[in-house]
């Protein structure tokens, strides 16, 4: 398991592109984004998000969320109506995991398997970016935790709980860990979900 200091937004470019390539050669990876550490995969690579499942002791039918680079990249996972857009866009970058209903080409694992819909972020860090937009499709984001366990603020106590788990550690020191508002925008009609992290405001 490798270990790489990185400054939340001010990211080096070459850890950056060494995670890349580690994405694309289907690792495991922890990082931070704007509300807690995450942990990840290439979403387009589905052996490595049935390892995450696992090793978060995830039931499939929980759906995992996508980060995005920017809005014209969540069309393609999901479909956006004019109002849901105007929406999207005052919120984000930012603390919010938006519920949109999945596109076709959106993989079956991020789905709610009854709602068909998908979990999108666009988080303010320029790690999460910088790293989606050099890999050219989105990454898995979900906690890194056992599911339903408390989330991790301190990456040395991750490095301890997963050595052997997961193939990289993004270390940018202690973050205060909070999770996400998650809202729904279905049918256009907005419901939040979890209250966390930003103050949502349609």
């Amino acid at each position: 398991m490798l270990t790489k200091k990185i400054q939340m937004n001010n990211p080096d470019l070459e850890i950056i592109n060494g995670t890349v390539d580690m994405f694309k050669d289907g690792k495991i990876i922890v990082y931070p984004t704007d509300t807690i550490y995450g942990i990840g995969c290439d979403i387009l690579n589905k052996k490595s998000v049935q390892t995450i499942q696992k090793i978060k002791n995830r039931k499939k039918q929980k759906p995992l969320s996508i980060i995005c680079a920017d809005l014209k990249d969540i069309s393609r996972w999901a479909m956006v109506s004019n109002w849901q857009y105007k929406i999207l866009k005052k919120h984000l970058p930012g603390p919010f995991t938006f519920i949109l209903k999945a596109t076709r080409e959106a993989p079956k694992v991020l789905q709610d398997p009854k709602r068909k819909t998908v979990g999108i972020r666009i988080p303010n860090n320029e790690t999460c970016l910088n790293i989606v937009k050099e890999l050219g499709n989105p990454i898995i984001t979900t906690s890194v935790n056992k599911s339903g366990n408390q989330n991790y603020a301190n990456p040395n106590q991750i490095k301890k709980d997963w050595f052997g788990k997961v193939d990289l550690i993004l270390d940018a020191g202690k973050i205060k860990s909070e999770p996400s508002t998650v809202i729904s925008l279905i049918d256009d009609q907005v419901e939040i979900l979890r209250q966390g992290k930003g103050i949502f405001d349609a």
